[in-house]
C-alpha cells in the first residue's frame, strides 16, 4: 500500500473533472483497509472516500486523503432450492456483478443492468432502476470501522433502505468503509417486467415471456438509447432525484400541468419524474459552456470537454431554481458534491 502525493483525480471520476488529491491510496485487500484506518488514523483525516467515481461531482481540489476502494472477487457462498447467495467485493463493477448472476440465470438483479459504479456504491445509494431497488435482493453486508478498524455487519434492517438512501448516507456516515456485500437471488425465474419502458421493448421483439437474460438486454437496450457512455462523454448518470411530493399538491399541479406524470406511493406521496420537470424547464439539451443537460435525458448533467465541477455545479442549480420557480418543487442532487 502506497500513499502517493498531489495526484489528479481527473481518471477516477466519470465526470472527469480535474482535481488534484493532497493524498491518494488504493486499497486492495480488507487487512489493508484496517491498517490503513488504525495506523494511520483515518477517522482523523479529511478523507473521500470512493469505488468507481460514477457518483461524484468534484467541484475543488481535496486538500485530504483520497482512498479509493478496489477490493475484488464475487462468488456464490450457499444455495438451496429456491435462492442463491452471492457475495462480491465492493470494488467488483456492479454491472460485471448482474452479468454474473444473469449468466447464472439467477434472478433479481437483471433490472439494474448497466447502471455504473462499483458494489460497494450500491447499497449506500439503495440504486434503483426500471421497478427494482437494492433493498429486494439485499442480504447483508460487512463494513470496516473507520474509528477502530473492525469488521461489521449489517442486515437488510439494518441498512434503513429508503428511496436512494441507506443508513450510510445519514445515521453513520462517514463512520464504516463497505467491503463486501451478499444477495439473494432466485434460482427461479421471477422476472419484473411491470415498467413500461421495459414491457415496450419485449413487445417490439414479440417477447412474450422473457427469460432473465431478456430483461437484462432490454435494460441495456433502453440504457443506451436515453444515457451517454461516461468514457465517451463525461456525466455521473442521474443527477437529481425524482421528487416525492403530497398527493395534494400533485393534484394542484396537475390543474396546471395537465400532462404532468407522477406514480402514487405509500402516506400519500406521489413520485414525480425529475427529468419531465427539467425538461418543461427547457434544460433538456441545453448547453451551457462545457457543460449542460443531455439531449436524451434531461436528468443527465454531462462534461462537454474541459469543464469544471463548480460549472456542473452552477448548471445544477439553476436547473433546481428554475423546477423551484415552475413547479414549486424541489429536486435534490443524488450525486455527492464535493
Amino acid at each position: 500500500m502506497v500513499i502517493y502525493q498531489n495526484i489528479s483525480l481527473k481518471p477516477y471520476n466519470t465526470f472527469g473533472i480535474d482535481v488534484q488529491a493532497n493524498q491518494f491510496v488504493t486499497v486492495t485487500s480488507i487487512e489493508e483497509l484496517q491498517v490503513l484506518c488504525t495506523a494511520f488514523n483515518l477517522a482523523e483525516r479529511k478523507k473521500l472516500v470512493f469505488g468507481g467515481g460514477s457518483n461524484l461531482l468534484l467541484t475543488q481540489d481535496f486538500d485530504g486523503m483520497a482512498v479509493k476502494i478496489d477490493l475484488k472477487g464475487m462468488d456464490k457462498i450457499k444455495e438451496d432450492d429456491d435462492f442463491v447467495w452471492v457475495k462480491a467485493m465492493s470494488g467488483e463493477v456492479w454491472h460485471d456483478l448482474v452479468m454474473y448472476a444473469v449468466n447464472h440465470n439467477w434472478g433479481g438483479l437483471e433490472n439494474l443492468s448497466l447502471i455504473p459504479g462499483c458494489v460497494g456504491a450500491a447499497p449506500m445509494q439503495n440504486i434503483g432502476a426500471y421497478g427494482a431497488e437494492i433493498k429486494d435482493t439485499f442480504e447483508e453486508l460487512y463494513a470496516v470501522e473507520i474509528e477502530s478498524g473492525k469488521l461489521v455487519k449489517f442486515t437488510n434492517e439494518e441498512c434503513k433502505f429508503g428511496y436512494r438512501e441507506s443508513i450510510f448516507k445519514n445515521e453513520v456516515k462517514d463512520k464504516y468503509i463497505i467491503v463486501s456485500v451478499t444477495f439473494k437471488l432466485h434460482k427461479k425465474a421471477q422476472t419484473n417486467i411491470q415498467y413500461g419502458a421495459i414491457k415496450e421493448t419485449l413487445q417490439q421483439k414479440g417477447i412474450a415471456e422473457p427469460s432473465i437474460k431478456a430483461v437484462s438486454d432490454a435494460v441495456i437496450e433502453i440504457r443506451k438509447s436515453k444515457l451517454p457512455d461516461p468514457k465517451v462523454l463525461g456525466n455521473a448518470g442521474s443527477f437529481f432525484k425524482n421528487p416525492e411530493i403530497e398527493a395534494s399538491q400533485y393534484e394542484k399541479l396537475k390543474v396546471q400541468f395537465p400532462n404532468i406524470p407522477g406514480y402514487p406511493l405509500q402516506n400519500n406521496l406521489v413520485k414525480v419524474p425529475a427529468g419531465w420537470l427539467i425538461e418543461q424547464c427547457g434544460f433538456k439539451g441545453k448547453r451551457i459552456g462545457n457543460t449542460g443537460s443531455h439531449k436524451d435525458q434531461a436528468l443527465v448533467l454531462v462534461n462537454y470537454g474541459g469543464a469544471t465541477g463548480s460549472e456542473i455545479y452552477a448548471l445544477a442549480m439553476q436547473i433546481q431554481q428554475s423546477v423551484q420557480n415552475t413547479f414549486g418543487i424541489t429536486i435534490n442532487p443524488e450525486v455527492n458534491l464535493i
